[in-house]
């Protein structure tokens, strides 16, 4: 598809609406992505009332596109649902487990690039909320999620209104390891990174954030250990919550 060479992250949209039968179309093809056991374990909230947008809107730090998107999509691991079928079968479940989680969260995650993928080849842009683990229990008491339900991704979608640059991305040899992984030496680093760290935005970037390389902006300023450890905490506990660490 060419849509994945040329892809980005579309942030505003035209009023034009997305209509049912699209969206539907679109996330059953989706659905034809790999799943554990064929189980497909996976959710999808769709919103499109204006209310409940308002309601979502602050879980993802007020970014616009949840408010002006005519769809937002919220992706959930779900084992819910093959449970139920499972205790109406005479079978025994056991998915109240981490391990549990991640197959539905993986299933669901293999679902939304999916979603994406079409949604771009149809005309359409997308969004990608990393918000929603962060905030995944407000999610759940908004979306009244039952147990074995977990949010993993939220996209917004709709129809561009804009054209923003690509963005860059690390060259192949950076991450493609033959046979086994291979350690990156001081050389490999400052070669994979050379051509990110040269752009103009990113030295602007630095100069904003008044850092002196552009890594730690992710390591003091967006993605700091203590954050990472309170949402982690937050997280867990909502995992907790949800029946997926009895």
């Amino acid at each position: 598809m060419e849509s994945i060479k040329t892809r980005r992250t579309i942030r505003k949209y035209t009023n034009q609406n997305i209509s049912s039968e699209l969206l539907n179309a679109m996330l059953e093809e989706a659905s034809r992505a790999a799943t554990m056991g064929n189980l497909q374990l996976y959710s999808v909230i769709v919103t499109r009332d204006i209310a409940m947008k308002e309601k979502l809107s602050p879980i993802h730090f007020n970014q616009p596109m949840v408010r002006n998107a005519p769809v937002v999509l919220t992706i959930c691991a779900d084992f819910r649902r093959v449970t139920d079928w499972c205790s109406q079968r005479k079978a025994h479940p056991g998915y109240d487990n981490f391990l549990s989680f991640m197959n539905a969260a993986i299933d669901a995650l293999l679902l939304t690039q999916n979603f994406c993928t079409i949604a771009e080849d149809n005309g359409l842009g997308t969004c990608f909320l990393g918000t929603t683990i962060y905030n995944a229990g407000q999610l759940v008491e908004i979306l009244d999620l039952p147990e074995l339900v977990v949010p993993v991704a939220t996209i917004t979608v709709g129809y561009p209104d804009e054209n923003p640059q690509q963005p860059d991305r690390l060259p192949l040899e950076s991450f493609i390891h033959e046979e086994y992984y291979h350690p990156y030496t001081n050389k490999d680093i400052d070669k994979y990174y050379s051509f990110k760290e040269s752009l103009q935005e990113n030295k602007d970037f630095i100069a904003l954030n008044k850092t002196e390389t552009l890594a730690q902006i992710f390591t003091d300023i967006r993605y700091r250990k203590e954050d990472n450890e309170m949402m982690s905490k937050t997280f867990l506990e909502t995992l907790k919550k949800q029946g997926f660490l009895s």
